[in-house]
Formats: structure tokens, C-alpha cells, sequence
């Protein structure tokens, strides 16, 4: 029951809401869902609700079927309103009035008013909300009072509409309505008219068996004249068997396809005979034959004989009686019925028992939709079927079909089979392109011949989607279609529908919309008339379209075109193609989710990574990061500049996919940056990240949503070197990563016997170094493991093929990275790869001048006069003075306060580097010298005078050293 509150109505409420429809307003807190939906489809359709013009069609009749079946329960539902102002009318499949019958006088002169009569049109695009056309336009029963009739003229009315539908094609035949004043109306009327379409229907139902009994009677008249036998039993029925054919038995299997192929049959009238492979080495062969009953019925009679292998037998034939239960059994030889050809597209056919089974169930309750008859023998002449000759031939009639039902039967299991083969190929992938291209390649041929899919780019970039309208842009992402150069628009292209298509409409409402006839729909031409006129022309003539709605949100269109096929689109195949988008439409929508996260992920995996390579000149740096297909992950790498013209070289793996990875990731990465800042050593380093790593494991309660539980960094792995391109020695320390590889300026290639740490967070274990001396030119590639692991090969295997790449000589770091990416990256990764390609360089004696020192005070003026000249050497006179200055201070702070010898170090990279080194570990800290203290300002001139400076701790002692720019 629709609830409806008339007395709202009463006091204006209504009146309010259309005003605001009309002007655009929002109003679907006001306004029942399906009375909204139908008044979108006036508004698209350009319904005037002040002016509204009723076609008429003269001499309008239904099909004398729908006559029988109608007239008794228009009878009843007459007499029951025989005291009441109450109008029943009967209107076609296209909601033209029929007949009309009952109402007092004045009802029936303000009906005549209006135009609401026999012969005028009552449908939606012309009458705008009302019984008829409503119910037609939404599928199903609907109640309307008052102010909800969207044409002003019908507003002083309540009426209630219901379609009547054939029971076996599902197609509507016509509607049923009754209509009152608005102050008689009552919610009840609703039930009372859906009752009596199902009365009509049932009564359709009922005439489909009594023609099916009727068949068969005459197919056992026609047999029983030409043979002679009078239905006399020739065999015992024995029972079935699975799978027996020594035994001369039909198995349950061989029965099955036995039907199938005969439905099949039935419902090709051009075909009268097929051959059908059984178990066994057996054939059988199916015949049609053409039926013609008493009472001028039409039909068609299948009979299957089996050819090879002992002779069968079968149960008798029966025929289903008035009250659903079968005759006893009865024997007939099977011969080919005199009847002309059948026109009949195919049968109605319906589950009848073998003679030795259960009975079935009653005739009201028995399924419309297949039935067998028999099984029933033919004994080869001379051996009444005792199976002594193994060429014998069995024969029994195998179904009894009705005109065109058994099309539908076929038709049923072909939409069937297409629902579970959608429900396997789309959505295999995580793709929002891809699933809308399933979708077209499933449904073409077997269901359209051409498919369209328009989405919003919204939806493609993985955003949530604004309110779809009819003028809301779409772009097409998906076509199929089984032959090319249709006049339509292409994949990539912008399509935005006018109000007046069925798209438009269908994203308006938010409901599927049918047009068997396009070129009776002139909305749709009206998109592009030149266009769409030659689509015409070049066959497509019937359309559905469907939203893509998932979890209340209209993702974009789907629209379904018929050109090859003669049959426009019917009923049935309008909720088949629901049911397809519908599946779909989820697809799409986990696609879009995933897009979007993976996006997101991306995004800030990205900001995370490095932009850009920093600057320093230790060496030539190329690298790569490429995400996973099934997600980002958490590989890091980085290049540090570190003092003295050094360069760390980082790559890093944090276990698992998502956002938690990535941030796990950007942790990591901002820790060993500070970590590098304090100038450890690699194991040093690595040691403290696993002792950071072991911390922020475990993840705070506060911090932890109710439901999802944090999994804290679940593993990670790390790679730490450092090259110093003035000694051209490299130091490296690992931590449950894979060895890195060095290319030597020949093309030799090693991978590094480098101790492997424990991953990073189980912490006790050392961490162990390696160095080694590369010569200038050779190539460091740190990589992370998805480059040479995966589900299909070993890492063993993934390291060989690396070797043989990366043996080439005289190749660019670029060009190493690009031919291992081509070499060893699978086409859908399923882990994201870091790949870093380092090409050492070193400094020449040019670049560098050292003196070792005595620790005694008298050594200071001749450091400043041996850096003097050495800049005047290298043409750095202008920063003799700071550098001097700088060199002075250090060098006296060392023989104050530091042991053992002392080392004064310039360096001319970037920048001018000045390091004096000592023995002693002792940290020296800036401070602020008071305006009485003699001391303490020796660090702060040298911090005023440089741009950079800092300690390091070395095996030896530490290193002081400073960056001044150069000019």
C-alpha cells in the first residue's frame, strides 16, 4: 500500500512543492518518490501542466484473448462499485483508452471534460502524472490524489492504475484504472485495482493450459488414426538411469540436453529437424512436427528418436488432465503428423511426469514455462523394442509446445546463462575503464549490438560524483559493437544529452527507460538530428538505457542499442539489462573507491619521495619509482649531501600496500635524514632506525579508531652508503635488504658481499659494514627486491637477469635505469620497485690541499699563510680573509682543547670547504660570549663567517668543518 496523506494535500501542501518543481527547486523531502520521478519525465518530455492536448485514435480494440480474460472481472469490479461515483477504464499497452465503464453522471461529464474518454491518449508525455500513463511509464501499481497529477486539468481527481501482463512473455497488454473525484478518493483503491489485474492475469494463465491440453489431444488423435493402436500400452515403463546407455537407458544428462535442443527446436519454426551427440557413441534425432487442435489451436509436437546401440525404453505417454494429474500410462508409435507448416515462432511447454514418478503438482500451481512429454517409445518394426537389434531406433514424443512460448523458455535460459557469464567477466579488475568495457563485451553480441558507457570524469579520476542531471557532462569510456564506423561518439569523447533523451531522463529519475521504437522517439533524435537520423538509417531502431547506480549514487549511463537483431527491446529484456548494470555498477563503483585511494596514497607517497636530485658532485644520480598495481606501497630511496663533499645513497622497503605504508615510509625516510644530520656511520645509523623502528611499532590506544585496529609497521628493510669521492672509498650497511650491485667502468659487474642485517624493528643483532674503493666511473645500483622477486620468479632468478643488464659499458645512469625497468619489470607489478643508479665521480689533486699539523700554538700563522696561498692558487683571493680568519680559529681551538695531530683540509667543490681534524671526541658547542668574558666567541665568528658548519666523529677522532660559498 502507497502511503499517501490526502488531508496534506488538502491544506495546500502539494500546491506548494509543484510551484517549486516547476521553478527548479529541490523538493524530494516533500514529494513520494515515484510522483517525483514521473514528474521529472513530464518535465523532460516538455509537458505544459496549464495545456495539455489528448490525441485521439478511433475503433480501438484489444486482442480477443485479453477480451475473455478481462470481461468477468470487469463484470465483478462493475457491480462492486455500483453505489459508488467510481470510473473504471481499460487502456492499451500504449495507454489509449478502450473502454470505460461506471461513474455517476457528474463524474462521467468531468471526465468527458477533459478528454479522459475512449479513444483519447492518457500516457505521461501527453497527460502528463496520471493512472494510466504512470503505471504504464513505472511498471507497477501507483496511486495519485489531487495536487500529485502533474497537469493541472487532472488535479481535481484521485485515481489508481495497475498493468496487466501477459504471464508468460512478462509483456504489459494493458492497464486498468479507476478514477474518482479527489474527495472520494481512498488509498484502498490501490489494492483494489491491483487485485484485479491479477484476477486478468491469472485467467490468461489458465487459457495457455486448457490450449496446451488441447494440443495434445489432438497430437494422440492424429497418432492413434494413422497407427491404428487405440493408445494401447506396448512396454513397461522401467525408471531413468544417470548414466547407463549398455543398459539402453536415457541418463539424467542425455535427457537434459535432449530438452534444451528440443525447446530450441520449438522455438525455430524454419527448422524441423536436429541431430543431437548422446553418451555412448549413441545419436538421437529430434523431429517438429505442426499440431492443430479442435478448436483451431496452433502448436508444435517434438519427437526424439535415438539412433545406435541396444533399443530403449521409456515411459508411456500422458496427457495432463483438468486437474493437473496425468492418464494412465499410454503407448503410441510416433509418426510424422499430416499438418501444414507451422508459423508459430515456438512452444509452450510444461513439466509433465514419467508414469513411474510422483504426480505433479496441480494445474494452478504448475510452472508455465517447460513441459515433457513422455518419454515415449517407437519399437522398430518387427521387434516390438525387446533391444535384440543393436541399429534399433526408440521413439517418444518429447515436448508439446504453444505458439511463441517456447521462444521465451529459450530466451529465459539464454538471459540466465548471460547473467552468470556478467557475474564472472566484469569487475575482474580494480579499473574503472576496464569494468564499463566488460560490460560492453559480455553484452555484444548475445544481448545488444551496440553498448555505450558514458561516465563523468569525476568518476575516472576516483572522486565522488556531483548529482547527475540531463545536462551534466559525461565522457564515453566504453563501445561495443559488432560492426564499426556507427554513426555514434567514439570513446574519449564529451558527450552531454539534451533534456529530451532517454539518457537525460534515465539520469534524471534515476529510472531505466525503454524505447522499442526509436524511430518514434524523437527526444533521442533530437541530441544531434544529422547524426542520429544516419544511425537510423543504418539500422538501430530500439534503445534502452539504464543508470549506473550503486549505493544511492548514479555513477553514469549505460545504453543498450539494437540494430542487427529485428526484435526491439522487450520487457523482460529491460530488467535483464538492470540486472547487468546493476552488477556492473557496483564494479564500477569499487573501482572508483580503490581509484581514489590509490590516488590518495600516491599523492602523499609522492610528496614523501624526493623531487628533485639535490646538488652535490659526488655523483651522477639517476633513479625510478614505480608503483604497484595493487596499490602504493613503501619503497623509499634518497641522496643526502653530506659534509666534506660525501653523498649518502638510501633505499628503503616498508612490508605492505596503502596509506599506512607510505606514511610508515615518510617516517622512515624524515628519520634517516635527521640521523645522516648527525654524520654516523652506516651500522651506527641503522642501528639507531631500529631502535626507532622498534619504538613506534606498537601503536598508542588513544591513537587507534574503535574497529580498526592499527598493524603498526609490520617489517622494513633499509640500504645505507656513503661515498666519498675524495678517498673514492664507499661504506655500506644493510638491513634485510638485497645486495646492491657495483658496475665497474669495464661493464664487470659484483654484487656486494655485504653482511645482511636483521629487517629493521627486531632489534639485539649488529648490523655489519662493508667498504670498498670504487674507481671513478663505476655504477652503484641500490634496488628494492619487487624489481627482481616476484610470484613468478625467484630472486636468484631476478639477480642473473639483473647481472646481464647492467654488463654494458659507457652507459648512462639514465639508460641503466630505463634497460633494467624494461628488462625486469613485469607488465602488472605486483610490488612497487625504488631503483637508484649512482655513477661515482672523484676529486683531483687540484681540489684538494692538506697540511698535517703539530698540536703547537706557532703552527697557526703558518696555516693562515699556507690557505692564503692556496686560494690565490685557485683564484679564491676574494675569500682569503674569511678563510683565513675560519682556518685561524679552528686550528687554535684544536691545540687548546684537543690531543694528538691535528689535520688542516680544504676542499674546492660547491662550495669552499675548510675542515680541521683531531684525536679527541670532545663535541664543541657555540655559546654567547659575555660583554667581561675574554673567550668564548672563537665558534660564533666562525658561524657568522661560514654558511654552513659542523662535526663529525671519524675512527680517528672527530672533524670540524666549514662551507663558505663560493663567489
Amino acid at each position: 500500500m502507497s502511503r499517501v496523506s490526502v488531508a496534506w494535500d488538502r491544506i495546500g501542501g502539494l500546491v506548494d512543492a509543484h510551484e517549486r518543481f516547476l521553478s527548479g527547486a529541490q523538493v524530494e523531502r516533500d514529494v513520494r518518490g515515484p510522483i517525483l520521478d514521473s514528474w521529472k519525465r513530464c518535465r523532460s518530455e516538455g509537458v505544459e501542466p496549464h495545456d495539455v492536448l489528448l490525441p485521439y485514435t478511433p475503433d480501438l480494440e484489444l486482442d480477443d484473448r485479453l477480451i475473455r480474460a478481462i470481461e468477468p472481472v470487469l463484470k465483478d469490479l462493475t457491480a462492486s462499485f455500483s453505489n459508488m461515483s467510481m470510473t473504471i477504464a481499460l487502456c492499451d499497452a500504449q495507454a489509449r483508452m478502450v473502454q470505460r465503464h461506471g461513474g455517476g453522471r457528474q463524474l462521467l461529464q468531468r471526465l468527458d471534460e477533459i478528454n479522459f474518454a475512449p479513444g483519447f491518449d492518457a500516457s505521461e508525455r501527453v497527460a502528463g502524472t496520471n493512472g494510466v500513463g504512470t503505471a504504464l511509464a513505472g511498471r507497477g501499481p501507483i496511486y495519485l490524489a489531487g495536487r500529485e497529477h502533474f497537469s493541472d486539468c487532472l488535479q481535481p481527481f484521485s485515481c489508481a492504475g495497475a498493468p496487466i501482463r501477459d504471464p508468460l512473455s512478462g509483456r504489459i497488454e494493458a492497464v486498468l484504472d479507476l478514477t474518482c473525484l479527489r474527495g472520494d478518493g481512498d488509498p484502498a483503491m490501490l489494492r483494489l485495482v491491483r487485485e484485479a489485474a491479477r484476477d486478468i492475469e491469472t485467467r490468461l494463465l489458465e487459457q495457455a493450459t486448457e490450449r496446451e491440453r488441447a494440443l495434445l489431444a489432438a497430437y494422440r488423435r492424429a497418432c492413434r488414426d494413422t497407427d491404428g493402436s487405440g493408445g494401447r500400452p506396448r512396454h513397461s515403463p522401467p525408471a531413468l538411469s544417470s548414466s547407463d546407455p549398455e543398459n539402453g537407458r536415457v541418463g539424467q544428462v542425455d535427457l537434459a540436453v535432449l530438452r534444451e535442443k528440443a525447446e530450441e527446436l520449438l522455438a525455430t519454426p524454419q527448422r524441423t529437424l536436429d541431430t543431437v551427440a548422446l553418451s555412448g557413441g549413441r545419436e538421437a534425432t529430434l523431429l517438429r512436427h505442426a499440431v492443430t487442435g479442435a478448436a483451431g489451436e496452433t502448436g508444435a509436437v517434438v519427437e526424439v528418436r535415438l539412433l545406435g546401440g541396444p533399443s530403449l525404453r521409456h515411459a508411456g505417454l500422458t496427457a495432463p488432465t483438468k486437474s493437473g494429474r496425468p492418464t494412465a500410462p499410454t503407448a503410441m508409435p510416433l509418426t510424422a503428423v499430416p499438418a501444414t507448416p507451422s508459423s508459430v515462432p515456438g512452444p509452450h511447454v510444461r513439466v509433465l511426469p514419467r508414469a513411474d514418478g510422483p504426480p505433479p503438482p496441480s494445474a494452478a500451481a504448475a510452472s508455465p514455462a517447460l513441459t515433457v512429454v513422455g518419454p515415449q517409445p517407437r519399437p522398430r518394426a518387427g521387434t516390438e523394442g525387446n533391444g535384440s537389434d543393436s541399429g534399433s531406433v526408440d521413439g517418444w514424443v518429447l515436448l508439446v509446445g504453444e505458439p511463441g512460448v517456447g521462444r521465451l523458455a529459450v530466451l529465459a535460459r539464454k538471459r540466465l546463462e548471460l547473467l552468470h557469464d556478467a557475474s564472472v567477466c566484469i569487475g575482474t579488475t580494480l579499473d574503472v575503464t576496464r569494468t564499463a568495457e566488460e560490460l560492453a563485451e559480455v553484452t555484444v553480441p548475445r544481448f545488444a549490438d551496440l553498448v555505450v558507457v558514458d561516465l563523468p570524469d569525476s568518476v575516472l579520476l576516483g572522486d565522488e560524483p556531483e548529482p547527475l542531471g540531463g545536462q551534466t557532462p559525461l565522457r564515453r569510456v566504453a563501445l561495443g559493437t559488432v560492426r564499426e564506423e556507427l554513426p555514434v561518439y567514439g570513446v574519449g569523447d564529451p558527450v552531454q544529452y539534451v533534456p529530451s533523451t532517454p539518457q537525460a531522463r534515465c539520469l534524471e529519475t534515476g529510472q531505466p527507460v525503454l524505447e522499442p521504437v526509436l524511430a518514434d522517439a524523437e527526444g533521442w533524435i533530437a541530441q544531434e538530428p544529422a547524426r542520429f537520423g544516419r544511425a537510423l538509417t543504418v539500422g538501430i531502431h530500439s534503445l534502452i538505457t539504464v543508470p549506473l547506480q550503486a549505493r544511492g549514487t548514479i555513477l553514469g549511463v549505460a545504453s543498450f542499442y539494437r540494430s542487427e537483431k529485428p526484435a526491439p527491446f522487450e520487457d523482460d529484456d529491460l530488467s535483464l539489462a538492470q540486472e547487468l548494470v546493476g552488477r556492473a555498477a557496483i564494479c564500477i563503483d569499487n573501482a572508483r573507491r580503490y581509484t581514489r585511494e590509490h590516488n590518495t596514497a600516491l599523492a602523499l607517497q609522492r610528496s614523501l619521495l624526493p623531487r628533485g636530485r639535490p646538488e652535490q658532485n659526488a655523483v651522477e644520480a639517476a633513479y625510478r619509482y614505480l608503483p604497484a598495481q595493487a596499490g602504493v606501497g613503501g619503497d623509499w630511496f634518497d641522496i643526502i649531501p653530506l659534509s666534506g663533499a660525501r653523498v649518502a645513497l638510501v633505499v628503503g622497503d616498508v612490508v605492505g600496500h596503502g596509506l599506512h605504508a607510505a606514511a610508515t615510509m615518510g617516517r622512515l625516510r624524515t628519520a634517516v635524514h635527521n640521523f645522516s644530520a648527525l654524520e654516523l656511520q652506516p651500522d651506527e645509523l641503522l642501528t639507531q632506525l631500529d631502535d626507532l623502528v622498534g619504538g613506534l611499532d606498537p601503536a598508542e590506544p588513544w591513537s587507534v579508531e574503535p574497529g580498526h585496529p592499527d598493524p603498526g609497521i609490520v617489517g622494513a628493510t633499509c640500504l645505507y652508503a656513503v661515498y666519498d669521492p675524495v678517498s673514492r672509498r664507499c661504506t655500506l650497511a644493510r638491513a634485510g635488504h638485497p645486495q646492491p650491485a657495483v658496475v665497474g667502468p669495464d661493464g664487470s659487474v659484483e654484487f656486494v658481499d655485504l653482511p645482511s642485517g636483521p629487517p629493521l624493528g627486531l632489534g639485539g643483532m649488529p648490523f655489519g659494514t662493508a667498504e670498498l674503493e670504487l674507481a671513478e666511473g663505476s655504477q652503484l645500483v641500490l634496488y628494492t627486491d619487487g624489481l627482481v622477486e616476484d610470484r613468478c620468479r625467484d630472486i636468484d632468478t631476478g639477480l642473473d637477469k639483473l647481472r646481464a643488464v647492467l654488463a654494458s659499458v659507457g652507459r648512462e645512469p639514465e639508460e641503466t635505469c630505463e634497460a633494467v625497468l624494461d628488462a625486469l619489470l613485469p607488465a602488472r607489478p605486483a610490488d612497487d620497485v625504488a631503483l637508484l643508479v649512482a655513477r661515482t665521480r672523484a676529486m683531483g689533486s687540484d681540489q684538494v690541499a692538506q697540511w698535517d699539523l703539530p698540536s703547537d700554538p706557532a703552527v697557526v700563522s703558518r696555516s693562515r699563510a699556507a690557505v692564503t696561498a692556496q686560494l690565490t692558487a685557485w683564484g679564491l683571493d676574494e675569500l682569503a680573509f674569511a678563510t683565513e680568519l675560519v682556518a685561524s680559529e679552528l686550528v687554535t681551538n684544536a691545540i687548546r682543547h684537543a690531543v694528538g695531530p691535528l689535520r688542516l683540509r680544504l676542499l674546492r667543490d660547491r662550495a669552499l670547504i675548510c675542515e680541521v681534524s683531531d684525536g679527541s671526541s670532545t663535541l664543541p658547542r657555540l655559546r654567547r660570549a659575555r660583554s667581561e668574558d675574554e673567550g668564548g666567541r672563537g665558534l660564533f665568528l666562525v658561524a657568522q663567517l661560514t654558511e654552513r658548519w659542523g662535526t663529525r666523529y671519524t675512527s680517528e677522532g672527530k672533524t670540524i668543518w666549514t662551507e663558505l660559498p663560493l663567489p
